[in-house]
């Protein structure tokens, strides 16, 4: 059963947490055993010379390395708990910015967090014509938020209100260490499955085991097909969250500004101008991620069109036509604040 309140979405994401960090290690061996099995196929590797024994060889060989898978995730874990923000950072061109920097942008997040109480994050942002922000972080010391330039030179302050108040409930509701997690896990997984992958293909060129045609064939089966299936499980671990979570954030800029038609607005604004060149894992971290071709199957947000239909049959919000987005001229608020 999927989510049916706050509660429960946020324990929902504490449990797809908790299983990414589980599931990570059995997934490394799972890999492990494939590759030897095609390495062997290949020649690459000591045969017992018959096709059981050699299954058999290749489990000794995972069990012998899953202490080192165990201490791979722990070091990659590591890494991600305390690097993840200055590797998001140079994945998508942010920077930090101070309130004497961009004083209006800081005084609206700062309202929206004493409205609730809560530490503020650190805002950041990325020098890009694109429409889009995302929240990312691990912790309170690392949550921050960040927006493009052309976010800040196209909405209105109501609207920036409803963008930071979106990103602001992805993190009270947990969204973005669960988004952290995963995209952190998907990036390894594909690297993991292209070196599978890669070693199997030239391993090809080299000696193939002669003595069992049979089990040679189905170990190379066996190799590619992890490849592939390592593949799929990296897009889908991009999607460990529901996309409900776009609809609940929505939900809660809402709860937080009490201006649904801000938070339409916003939306018609960013539909269609959202392109941020990023790895595709973090990519699903963003207010607005549409996916097109065979990616759409595996989608990270839900239309927009979708999302405003919610806003305004739940929030009372009311939709306008379409705005032509150009890049408005520099306001009052970008640089003196909202009551500037």
């Amino acid at each position: 059963m999927g989510a049916v309140g706050l509660y429960t979405h946020i324990q929902g994401n504490n449990v797809r947490s908790a299983l990414l960090l589980a599931g990570f290690p059995v997934l490394l061996l799972v890999l492990t055993y494939c590759l030897t099995l095609g390495l062997i196929g290949f020649g690459m590797l000591p045969t017992t010379g018959s096709t059981g024994g050699d299954f058999g060889l290749a489990a000794g060989f995972m069990l012998a390395g899953a202490p080192l898978a165990l201490l791979v995730t722990v070091v990659w874990f590591a890494i991600a708990w305390f690097a993840n923000t200055r590797i998001i950072d140079a994945v998508t061109g942010a920077r930090p910015v101070s309130r004497q920097e961009e004083p209006g942008l800081y005084n609206l997040l700062e309202n929206l967090c004493i409205s609730r109480g809560i530490p503020m994050p650190s805002l950041r942002i990325i020098d890009s014509e694109a429409l889009n922000a995302f929240a990312s972080g691990l912790n309170e010391k690392q949550y921050s938020i960040t927006v493009t330039t052309g976010l800040m030179a196209t909405l209105d302050p109501a609207e920036m209100e409803s963008v930071l108040g979106h990103e602001l409930t992805h993190i009270l509701n947990r969204d973005v260490r669960t988004m952290v997690i995963a995209a952190v896990f998907a990036g390894i997984i594909t690297l993991i499955a292209e070196i599978l992958f890669r070693s199997v293909q030239y391993g090809g060129l080299g000696r193939r085991r002669e003595s069992d045609g049979k089990g040679n064939g189905l170990f190379i089966v066996i190799a590619f097909a992890a490849a592939a299936i390592g593949y799929l499980l990296a897009i889908v671990i991009r999607m460990a969250l529901s996309r409900s979570r776009e609809f609940v954030a929505d939900a809660g800029s809402v709860e937080l500004t009490m201006n649904p038609d801000a938070m339409i607005s916003a939306l018609r604004k960013i539909e269609g101008h959202a392109a941020l060149p990023a790895p595709e894992s973090v990519q699903g971290m963003f207010i607005e991620n549409q996916e097109t071709g065979f990616y759409s199957l595996f989608a990270t947000h839900p239309p927009i069109s979708k999302r405003i239909e919610a806003l305004g049959t739940f929030a009372g919000g009311r939709d306008a036509p379409a705005p032509i987005v150009e890049a408005a001229p520099a306001g009052p608020w970008s640089r003196k604040g909202p009551w500037g």
